[in-house]
Protein backbone atom coordinates (compact mmCIF):
# COMPACT_ATOMS: atom_id res chain seq x y z
CA UNK A 1 0.00 0.00 0.00
CA UNK A 2 1.22 3.33 -1.16
CA UNK A 3 0.50 6.06 2.01
CA UNK A 4 0.53 9.59 1.27
CA UNK A 5 -0.32 12.80 3.50
CA UNK A 6 -0.89 16.05 1.94
CA UNK A 7 -0.89 19.31 3.51
CA UNK A 8 -1.58 18.41 6.90
CA UNK A 9 -2.21 20.83 9.52
CA UNK A 10 -2.63 19.95 13.57
CA UNK A 11 -2.77 22.55 16.37
CA UNK A 12 -3.39 21.77 20.00
CA UNK A 13 -4.63 24.97 21.42
CA UNK A 14 -1.70 27.67 20.43
CA UNK A 15 0.75 24.61 19.90
CA UNK A 16 1.25 24.00 15.96
CA UNK A 17 1.93 20.18 15.94
CA UNK A 18 2.00 19.95 12.17
CA UNK A 19 2.25 22.44 9.57
CA UNK A 20 1.19 22.22 6.30
CA UNK A 21 3.19 18.60 6.35
CA UNK A 22 2.80 17.00 2.36
CA UNK A 23 4.86 13.08 2.13
CA UNK A 24 5.35 10.28 0.68
CA UNK A 25 5.82 6.76 1.85
CA UNK A 26 6.62 4.42 -1.00
CA UNK A 27 4.91 0.98 -1.04
CA UNK A 28 7.09 -2.00 1.14
CA UNK A 29 9.63 0.30 1.87
CA UNK A 30 10.22 0.95 5.80
CA UNK A 31 10.60 4.49 6.47
CA UNK A 32 11.68 6.27 9.84
CA UNK A 33 9.98 9.71 11.53
CA UNK A 34 12.88 10.94 13.26
CA UNK A 35 13.31 14.40 15.39
CA UNK A 36 13.18 15.21 18.83
CA UNK A 37 10.37 15.78 20.81
CA UNK A 38 7.69 17.39 20.45
CA UNK A 39 8.25 17.56 16.31
CA UNK A 40 5.69 16.56 15.60
CA UNK A 41 6.23 12.43 14.36
CA UNK A 42 3.77 10.67 16.26
CA UNK A 43 0.68 13.37 15.97
CA UNK A 44 1.33 12.37 12.32
CA UNK A 45 1.71 8.56 12.89
CA UNK A 46 -1.19 8.60 14.74
CA UNK A 47 -3.47 10.72 11.68
CA UNK A 48 -2.36 7.93 9.22
CA UNK A 49 -3.30 5.42 11.65
CA UNK A 50 -6.70 7.10 12.26
CA UNK A 51 -5.95 7.41 16.38
CA UNK A 52 -5.65 11.44 15.56
CA UNK A 53 -7.92 13.35 13.06
CA UNK A 54 -5.97 16.65 11.43
CA UNK A 55 -7.53 20.24 11.39
CA UNK A 56 -6.97 20.55 7.38
CA UNK A 57 -5.27 17.95 5.20
CA UNK A 58 -5.51 14.32 3.73
CA UNK A 59 -4.40 11.05 4.21
CA UNK A 60 -3.99 8.36 1.07
CA UNK A 61 -3.97 4.99 1.18
CA UNK A 62 -3.28 3.69 -2.19
CA UNK A 63 -4.88 7.10 -4.25
CA UNK A 64 -7.96 6.90 -1.82
CA UNK A 65 -8.68 9.18 0.76
CA UNK A 66 -8.70 7.80 3.77
CA UNK A 67 -8.88 11.05 5.50
CA UNK A 68 -12.51 10.32 7.41
CA UNK A 69 -12.32 6.29 7.46
CA UNK A 70 -12.71 4.36 10.75
CA UNK A 71 -9.23 3.26 12.11
CA UNK A 72 -10.75 -0.35 11.68
CA UNK A 73 -11.29 0.64 8.10
CA UNK A 74 -7.59 1.22 7.40
CA UNK A 75 -5.89 -2.00 7.65
CA UNK A 76 -3.35 -0.87 9.88
CA UNK A 77 -1.35 -2.16 12.34
CA UNK A 78 0.08 -0.36 15.44
CA UNK A 79 2.84 -1.42 17.66
CA UNK A 80 3.10 0.99 20.67
CA UNK A 81 6.62 1.67 23.05
CA UNK A 82 4.81 0.23 26.08
CA UNK A 83 3.77 -2.44 24.35
CA UNK A 84 -0.41 -2.77 25.50
CA UNK A 85 -0.71 -6.43 25.57
CA UNK A 86 -3.43 -7.49 27.37
CA UNK A 87 -1.92 -8.93 30.89
CA UNK A 88 -4.48 -11.39 31.67
CA UNK A 89 -4.09 -13.18 28.55
CA UNK A 90 -1.30 -15.73 26.99
CA UNK A 91 0.70 -15.20 24.75
CA UNK A 92 -1.68 -16.91 22.28
CA UNK A 93 -4.20 -15.50 23.27
CA UNK A 94 -3.01 -12.19 22.89
CA UNK A 95 -1.75 -12.46 19.20
CA UNK A 96 -5.28 -14.11 18.37
CA UNK A 97 -7.21 -11.36 19.99
CA UNK A 98 -7.39 -9.02 16.50
CA UNK A 99 -8.66 -11.76 14.57
CA UNK A 100 -11.45 -13.38 17.32
CA UNK A 101 -12.60 -9.05 17.49
CA UNK A 102 -13.41 -9.54 13.79
CA UNK A 103 -16.54 -9.39 12.21
CA UNK A 104 -18.34 -12.97 12.01
CA UNK A 105 -18.46 -12.74 7.93
CA UNK A 106 -14.73 -11.65 8.48
CA UNK A 107 -13.46 -14.05 11.16
CA UNK A 108 -11.63 -17.35 10.42
CA UNK A 109 -12.39 -20.44 11.64
CA UNK A 110 -10.81 -21.95 15.17
CA UNK A 111 -8.62 -24.14 13.34
CA UNK A 112 -7.46 -21.26 11.23
CA UNK A 113 -6.77 -18.70 14.16
CA UNK A 114 -4.76 -21.81 15.92
CA UNK A 115 -2.58 -22.12 12.53
CA UNK A 116 -2.46 -18.48 11.99
CA UNK A 117 -0.88 -17.71 15.73
CA UNK A 118 1.44 -20.50 15.67
CA UNK A 119 3.40 -19.03 11.84
CA UNK A 120 3.18 -15.57 13.75
CA UNK A 121 4.75 -16.89 16.66
CA UNK A 122 7.00 -19.03 15.17
CA UNK A 123 7.96 -15.87 12.70
CA UNK A 124 8.98 -13.76 15.58
CA UNK A 125 10.81 -16.73 16.87
CA UNK A 126 8.98 -17.21 20.24
CA UNK A 127 6.62 -19.94 19.61
CA UNK A 128 7.63 -21.88 22.85
CA UNK A 129 6.32 -19.23 24.82
CA UNK A 130 2.43 -19.34 23.78
CA UNK A 131 1.16 -20.70 27.33
CA UNK A 132 3.33 -17.65 29.32
CA UNK A 133 1.60 -14.80 30.51
CA UNK A 134 2.80 -10.74 29.49
CA UNK A 135 4.37 -10.16 32.87
CA UNK A 136 6.31 -13.51 32.51
CA UNK A 137 8.13 -12.12 29.58
CA UNK A 138 10.76 -9.89 29.07
CA UNK A 139 10.67 -6.47 27.41
CA UNK A 140 12.68 -7.30 23.80
CA UNK A 141 9.81 -10.62 24.02
CA UNK A 142 6.95 -8.72 24.99
CA UNK A 143 7.72 -5.91 21.93
CA UNK A 144 7.58 -8.69 19.45
CA UNK A 145 4.63 -10.28 20.61
CA UNK A 146 2.82 -7.25 20.55
CA UNK A 147 4.33 -6.98 16.75
CA UNK A 148 3.22 -10.48 16.25
CA UNK A 149 -0.27 -9.23 17.33
CA UNK A 150 -0.53 -6.44 15.00
CA UNK A 151 0.53 -8.27 11.85
CA UNK A 152 -2.09 -11.05 12.89
CA UNK A 153 -4.77 -9.56 11.03
CA UNK A 154 -3.04 -9.00 7.43
CA UNK A 155 -2.26 -4.76 8.11
CA UNK A 156 -1.38 -3.50 4.88
CA UNK A 157 0.26 -0.52 7.02
CA UNK A 158 2.73 -1.35 9.86
CA UNK A 159 3.34 1.51 12.37
CA UNK A 160 5.59 1.71 14.93
CA UNK A 161 5.88 4.34 17.81
CA UNK A 162 9.02 4.45 19.36
CA UNK A 163 8.95 0.75 19.48
CA UNK A 164 12.11 -0.18 21.36
CA UNK A 165 12.26 3.06 23.14
CA UNK A 166 11.36 1.50 26.61
CA UNK A 167 14.25 -1.12 26.38
CA UNK A 168 17.93 -1.29 27.10
CA UNK A 169 20.57 -0.99 24.76
CA UNK A 170 21.92 -4.07 24.06
CA UNK A 171 17.96 -5.58 23.49
CA UNK A 172 17.39 -2.34 20.90
CA UNK A 173 20.14 -2.85 18.92
CA UNK A 174 19.32 -6.62 18.62
CA UNK A 175 15.41 -5.98 17.91
CA UNK A 176 16.40 -3.46 15.81
CA UNK A 177 18.29 -5.86 13.70
CA UNK A 178 15.52 -8.41 13.79
CA UNK A 179 12.88 -5.86 12.42
CA UNK A 180 14.92 -5.03 9.69
CA UNK A 181 15.56 -8.94 8.58
CA UNK A 182 11.43 -8.62 9.42
CA UNK A 183 10.56 -6.35 6.92
CA UNK A 184 12.55 -7.92 4.38
CA UNK A 185 10.96 -10.87 4.32
CA UNK A 186 7.69 -9.63 4.41
CA UNK A 187 7.99 -6.05 2.90
CA UNK A 188 4.79 -4.12 4.57
CA UNK A 189 4.60 -0.84 4.23
CA UNK A 190 6.07 0.48 7.34
CA UNK A 191 6.83 3.66 9.46
CA UNK A 192 8.32 4.17 12.63
CA UNK A 193 8.64 6.93 14.83
CA UNK A 194 12.04 7.18 16.56
CA UNK A 195 13.83 10.12 18.56
CA UNK A 196 17.36 7.74 17.70
CA UNK A 197 19.27 8.45 14.70
CA UNK A 198 21.78 5.55 15.21
CA UNK A 199 18.12 3.22 15.30
CA UNK A 200 16.14 5.19 12.23
CA UNK A 201 20.16 5.16 9.88
CA UNK A 202 20.57 1.34 10.71
CA UNK A 203 16.88 0.57 9.81
CA UNK A 204 15.23 2.47 7.73
CA UNK A 205 15.19 2.72 3.72
CA UNK A 206 13.90 6.76 4.12
CA UNK A 207 14.30 8.70 6.79
CA UNK A 208 12.31 11.90 7.37
CA UNK A 209 14.00 14.44 9.42
CA UNK A 210 11.43 16.49 11.39
CA UNK A 211 11.45 19.67 14.05
CA UNK A 212 8.68 21.95 15.41
CA UNK A 213 5.97 20.36 13.27
CA UNK A 214 7.95 20.80 9.67
CA UNK A 215 9.99 18.72 7.55
CA UNK A 216 13.55 19.45 7.18
CA UNK A 217 14.80 16.40 5.01
CA UNK A 218 13.78 13.58 3.01
CA UNK A 219 16.08 10.77 2.16
CA UNK A 220 18.42 7.48 2.26
CA UNK A 221 19.89 7.14 5.72
CA UNK A 222 23.71 7.98 3.82
CA UNK A 223 21.84 10.79 2.12
CA UNK A 224 20.96 12.73 5.20
CA UNK A 225 23.66 11.76 6.62
CA UNK A 226 26.77 13.03 4.12
CA UNK A 227 24.67 15.45 3.22
CA UNK A 228 22.25 17.31 5.64
CA UNK A 229 20.05 20.20 4.01
CA UNK A 230 20.32 22.33 7.25
CA UNK A 231 22.06 23.17 10.40
CA UNK A 232 19.23 21.56 12.46
CA UNK A 233 20.19 18.06 10.43
CA UNK A 234 23.83 18.36 10.91
CA UNK A 235 23.72 19.09 14.52
CA UNK A 236 20.97 15.86 15.31
CA UNK A 237 22.80 13.10 13.40
CA UNK A 238 25.49 12.37 15.19
CA UNK A 239 28.15 14.14 17.26
CA UNK A 240 29.49 17.49 15.16
CA UNK A 241 31.91 20.68 15.87
CA UNK A 242 31.05 24.49 15.16
CA UNK A 243 32.89 27.43 14.19
CA UNK A 244 31.31 30.23 14.14
CA UNK A 245 32.48 32.72 12.13
CA UNK A 246 32.49 35.31 9.13
CA UNK A 247 32.38 33.82 5.49
CA UNK A 248 34.10 36.64 3.15
CA UNK A 249 35.25 35.86 -0.67
CA UNK A 250 34.73 32.23 0.17
CA UNK A 251 36.99 31.95 2.95
CA UNK A 252 35.28 31.16 6.65
CA UNK A 253 37.33 33.28 9.30
CA UNK A 254 37.00 31.53 12.64
CA UNK A 255 39.22 32.89 15.70
CA UNK A 256 42.56 32.82 14.45
CA UNK A 257 41.87 30.42 11.71
CA UNK A 258 40.22 30.28 8.31
CA UNK A 259 38.96 27.95 6.00
CA UNK A 260 38.05 27.58 2.26
CA UNK A 261 34.28 27.08 1.91
CA UNK A 262 33.71 23.50 0.27
CA UNK A 263 32.03 24.55 -3.54
CA UNK A 264 33.17 28.25 -3.31
CA UNK A 265 35.91 29.00 -5.56
CA UNK A 266 37.63 32.04 -6.65
CA UNK A 267 35.07 34.16 -3.95
CA UNK A 268 31.88 32.74 -5.59
CA UNK A 269 28.96 32.77 -3.02
CA UNK A 270 27.35 34.07 -0.28
CA UNK A 271 29.15 36.69 2.29
CA UNK A 272 28.00 36.77 5.51
CA UNK A 273 27.97 35.26 9.00
CA UNK A 274 28.83 31.34 8.62
CA UNK A 275 29.07 28.48 10.36
CA UNK A 276 31.23 25.49 9.71
CA UNK A 277 30.24 21.84 10.55
CA UNK A 278 32.87 19.48 11.20
CA UNK A 279 32.43 15.43 12.32
CA UNK A 280 34.57 14.71 15.14
CA UNK A 281 36.39 12.33 12.45
CA UNK A 282 36.51 14.42 9.93
CA UNK A 283 39.39 15.96 12.32
CA UNK A 284 43.00 15.86 11.12
CA UNK A 285 45.19 15.68 14.20
CA UNK A 286 48.81 16.79 14.55
CA UNK A 287 51.70 17.89 16.96
CA UNK A 288 52.02 21.36 16.74
CA UNK A 289 54.50 23.47 14.91
CA UNK A 290 55.15 26.60 14.38
CA UNK A 291 53.21 28.48 11.52
CA UNK A 292 51.52 25.23 11.10
CA UNK A 293 48.35 25.98 9.21
CA UNK A 294 44.72 24.99 11.14
CA UNK A 295 43.53 25.32 14.59
CA UNK A 296 45.73 25.51 18.03
CA UNK A 297 44.52 23.28 20.81
CA UNK A 298 45.17 21.50 24.10
CA UNK A 299 44.54 17.91 24.60
CA UNK A 300 42.28 18.35 27.90
CA UNK A 301 40.99 14.66 28.09
CA UNK A 302 42.15 11.22 25.75
CA UNK A 303 39.56 8.34 25.84
CA UNK A 304 41.01 5.43 24.65
CA UNK A 305 39.47 2.33 24.57
CA UNK A 306 38.28 -0.22 22.02
CA UNK A 307 39.32 0.68 19.04
CA UNK A 308 38.28 4.21 18.63
CA UNK A 309 40.32 7.15 20.65
CA UNK A 310 37.82 10.19 21.92
CA UNK A 311 39.74 13.69 22.51
CA UNK A 312 38.52 16.85 24.04
CA UNK A 313 40.36 19.74 22.93
CA UNK A 314 40.64 23.33 23.34
CA UNK A 315 40.87 25.66 21.03
CA UNK A 316 43.98 28.48 22.08
CA UNK A 317 42.09 31.70 20.58
CA UNK A 318 38.17 31.14 21.78
CA UNK A 319 38.62 28.55 24.58
CA UNK A 320 35.89 26.99 22.64
CA UNK A 321 35.87 22.79 23.26
CA UNK A 322 36.27 21.09 20.33
CA UNK A 323 36.03 16.78 20.16
CA UNK A 324 37.67 14.18 17.49
CA UNK A 325 38.34 10.91 17.14
CA UNK A 326 41.10 8.65 15.65
CA UNK A 327 42.01 5.16 15.69
CA UNK A 328 43.35 4.05 19.17
CA UNK A 329 46.58 2.64 16.98
CA UNK A 330 47.33 6.27 15.63
CA UNK A 331 46.70 7.39 19.13
CA UNK A 332 49.20 5.44 20.51
CA UNK A 333 51.77 5.74 17.82
CA UNK A 334 51.42 9.54 18.66
CA UNK A 335 51.77 9.13 21.92
CA UNK A 336 49.92 11.93 22.74
CA UNK A 337 49.60 12.97 26.50
CA UNK A 338 46.76 15.66 28.06
CA UNK A 339 48.30 19.64 27.81
CA UNK A 340 50.39 19.24 25.17
CA UNK A 341 49.36 21.66 22.20
CA UNK A 342 48.38 19.97 19.15
CA UNK A 343 47.03 21.31 15.80
CA UNK A 344 43.69 20.10 14.38
CA UNK A 345 42.34 20.45 10.33
CA UNK A 346 39.17 19.58 9.21
CA UNK A 347 39.46 17.19 6.16
CA UNK A 348 36.11 17.87 5.13
CA UNK A 349 33.18 20.60 6.69
CA UNK A 350 30.06 21.54 5.72
CA UNK A 351 29.35 25.75 5.59
CA UNK A 352 25.86 27.16 6.24
CA UNK A 353 25.90 30.91 5.52
CA UNK A 354 23.49 33.35 7.28
CA UNK A 355 23.90 36.54 4.74
CA UNK A 356 20.89 38.38 6.26
CA UNK A 357 22.23 38.00 9.86
CA UNK A 358 24.24 40.80 12.15
CA UNK A 359 27.71 40.06 12.71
Amino acid sequence: MTIEVKNIHKRFGDFVALNNVSLDFPQGELTALLGPSGCGKTTLLRIIAGLEHPDSGQVLLDNNDASHRHVRERQVGFVFQHYALFKHMTVFENVAFGLRVKPRAERPSEDQIRRKVKDLLELVQLDWLADRYPPQLSGGQRQRIALARALAVEPRVLLLDEPFGALDAKVRKELRRWLRRLHDDLHVTSIFVTHDQEEALEVADQVVLMNKGNVEQIGAPDQVYNHPASPFVYGFLGNVNMFHGRVQDGVLASGDASFQVPGQQNGEGANGKGTAYVRPHDLEIDRYTPGAEGIVVKLRRAHAIGPLAQLDLERGDTSELIEAVMSNERFTNLQLKEGETLVVRPKRLHVFVDAGAPL
